[in-house]
């Protein structure tokens, strides 16, 4: 751990603290503004729309800008987008949320690379080790964020503006310590250079299976979280527990990460991988055996811990995928299929716990499990015929 290390895992911190308290408010703003229930996760899904959206973009900023400079733009974007839904959920605008949430995408895949430029301010060796201390900056997230969406609830005359006002404050942290860390110059391309085409970055085995873990665990995890809070009302639940169980969630996603990364230098990135698909099989199982708090507490905290090392597993089998110079397009690629997924679920999450109810939603889940664990089976087979 050194100075730069350790303001970019309280950075880190500070965006997760926005989009968990994104995911427990704004399917329920948008359960009160939607026109139909099942548009309720919209404002949720423009907003990985948005990194989607902006994935490749916010890489081509990152090669021109520099790091830094790269970064602060994002945070500038999210006190705007907070600003817009302020604005938009007094006035009971709906459709101004989902558009506040939409630009507030730049802000979130730009974040989403602090992971990456980890990398960068860590010998090499100590790679896999700075991308878990990134993601288990999470930590501070999983107990700023459900607080912050309670203690705001009624803090304005408007249920929930007062997230909004409150996220403002957290992304001008995140501003001042973005501002301190200096990032070393990216490798810029050559003059008619700039790496491999990205269809044949794409077709690389480690490529594809690093996209397939990241994108379907980060997918199941959306699919299943978003949807949380407004399955919690339909069983009768108070808004407190929900808090409670995404809580106790983002814990999952990244307290193991202080051990993930020795882990997987000790046993390898795809035995790890594996575990978590089967901690994902795990959260199904238990969600589908009841729905009292206990049963979505332990399923959303395994779900959790399996996100945690699909996630960190696929970033650090991804790093094996480029050569310098094709960083940020092979960052931006990546990024755009992980949010490209979670857009999907995000709506598809809506839809099935207002129509088909939370069972169904699990029941679905089961579908990017199996895709997720057939992608890694056939890379270890790969991998033993190439040696």
């Amino acid at each position: 751990m050194n100075r730069k290390l350790a303001l970019l895992v309280l950075a880190q911190g500070l965006f997760l603290t926005n989009n968990i308290c994104f995911m427990a408010i704004n399917g329920l703003v948008g359960l009160a503004l939607a026109p139909r229930p099942w548009m309720a996760t919209l404002p949720i899904c423009a907003y990985v729309a948005g990194g989607a959206l902006m994935a490749r973009l916010v890489g081509r900023h990152q090669l021109r800008f520099g790091r830094r400079r790269a970064f602060q733009i994002g945070l500038l974007v999210a006190i705007a987008s907070c600003s817009i839904a302020l604005w938009s959920v007094t006035q009971q605008q709906f459709w101004g949320v989902v558009l506040a949430t939409l630009v507030a995408g730049y802000y979130n895949a730009g974040a989403a690379l602090y992971r990456f430029a980890s990398t960068e301010i860590v010998a090499p060796e100590k790679r896999e080790v700075a991308i878990s201390w990134v993601l288990a900056g999470g930590c501070l997230g999983a107990i700023l964020g459900p607080w912050l969406a309670g203690a705001s609830r009624n803090l304005l005359v408007t249920p929930f503006a007062g997230a909004y006002l409150m996220l403002i404050g957290v992304a001008l942290a995140g501003l001042v310590l973005i501002s301190l860390i200096d990032f070393p110059p990216l490798t810029q391309p050559a003059p008619g250079a700039g790496g491999r085409p990205s269809g044949e970055l794409l077709r690389q085995p480690v490529f594809m299976v690093a996209l397939a873990a990241s994108a379907l665990g980060y997918g199941v995890m959306n699919l299943l979280m978003a949807a949380t809070p407004i399955a919690m009302g339909q069983c009768g639940l108070p808004f407190t527990d929900a808090g409670k169980v995404l809580q106790w969630h983002v814990l999952g996603m990244f307290v193991p990460s202080f051990f993930t990364g020795p882990l997987i230098k000790r046993v390898g990135v795809l035995p790890v991988m594996t575990v978590g698909v089967l901690l994902n099989l795990g959260c199904v199982a238990f969600a589908l055996s009841g729905q009292d708090l206990d049963h979505f507490l332990g399923a959303l905290l395994l779900l959790g811990v399996g996100w945690n090392f699909l996630y960190i597993g696929g970033t650090s089998l991804f790093t094996q995928a480029y050569r310098p110079d094709e960083k940020t397009r092979a960052q931006g690629l990546l990024d755009t299929g992980v949010y490209a997924t979670m857009t999907l679920t995000s709506f598809s999450s809506g839809a099935l716990v207002t129509t088909g109810g939370w069972q169904w939603m699990n029941w679905a889940s089961l579908v990017p499990i199996a895709l997720c664990a057939a992608a890694l089976a056939g890379l270890a087979v790969f991998q033993r015929r190439s040696c």
